[in-house]
């Protein structure tokens, strides 16, 4: 596939020694991919098993983590040399998903940077609030439009595109005023400000921090995230899945 690149495309248009760059740097990203992806699916998966996961821990600390590692290497390789694999489709899938879950990560992302048992006097202010709303709920209507175009072509039209970035735009033009006009966090307590410096802040080990509280507006819209990943998401693993057993 890099070959035909390579030979159809930019060698047609910039010459020899511009093709053969382009599939130089295209390997170079994909060895770079394949090994991150897979050490940080690693990584995720140590986290959520409580299991000893690091580069710096050797083969016998850490079997089961250099096992996974080695694991999703190899079924990726077996993948990729598998004759006849829809390749072209496993990348848009894998891109179509990776663009339905954006929104949910940046969500907790948002939750984790008010968080102050975690950041403690860095976590973020009303004005970073308001901006990383803003920027999530873009993320939001690109997530939407990517969902739409994939799984009804048809409907993706240039006024249906139009509907969800002014509707998304509303949402988030009221969601930064509020966040910008509405009330200011409690200051906190004395006995704990002279504790949020932040020369000296720590965070606290994982086993002693207190679990997170939500508002009931956050846990509302935590609701609303969950059931749209659950929409979004099943649709485009039923879309895929078509798609697969079309092509094949």
């Amino acid at each position: 596939m890099i070959g035909r690149i390579r030979e159809v495309g930019l060698e047609k248009y910039a010459g020899r020694a511009v093709g053969v760059m382009f599939a130089v740097a295209l390997i170079d990203a994909a060895l770079i991919g394949a090994a991150a992806v897979s050490l940080s699916t690693a990584y995720a998966i140590g986290d959520v098993f409580s299991a000893s996961h690091s580069l710096h821990r050797k083969v016998s600390d850490a079997k089961g983590f250099y096992a996974v590692y080695a694991c999703l290497i190899a079924v990726a390789a077996a993948i990729v040399l598998t004759p006849g694999a829809p390749l072209g489709l496993l990348t848009v899938a894998v891109q179509t998903l990776a663009g339905v879950l954006l929104p949910s990560a940046t969500v907790f992302l948002l939750l984790l940077c008010n968080d102050r048992a975690v950041l403690g006097p860095w976590i973020n202010g009303r004005w970073v609030n308001a901006l990383t709303g803003a920027v999530i709920a873009a993320l939001v209507a690109l997530s939407m439009i990517l969902t739409v175009s994939v799984l009804f072509p048809d409907w993706a039209t240039e006024r249906t595109i139009l509907g969800i970035l002014a509707g998304m735009t509303a949402a988030a033009a009221v969601a930064f005023t509020l966040a910008v006009l509405g009330p200011k966090k409690a200051p906190a307590e004395p006995a704990l400000s002279a504790a949020l410096d932040r020369d000296t802040w720590r965070m606290p080990p994982l086993h002693k921090l207190p679990p997170a509280r939500l508002s009931v507006a956050a846990r509302i819209w935590m609701g609303v995230l969950r059931l749209y990943l659950a929409v979004a998401g099943g649709l485009v693993l039923v879309r895929i899945v078509s798609l697969a057993i079309g092509a094949g």
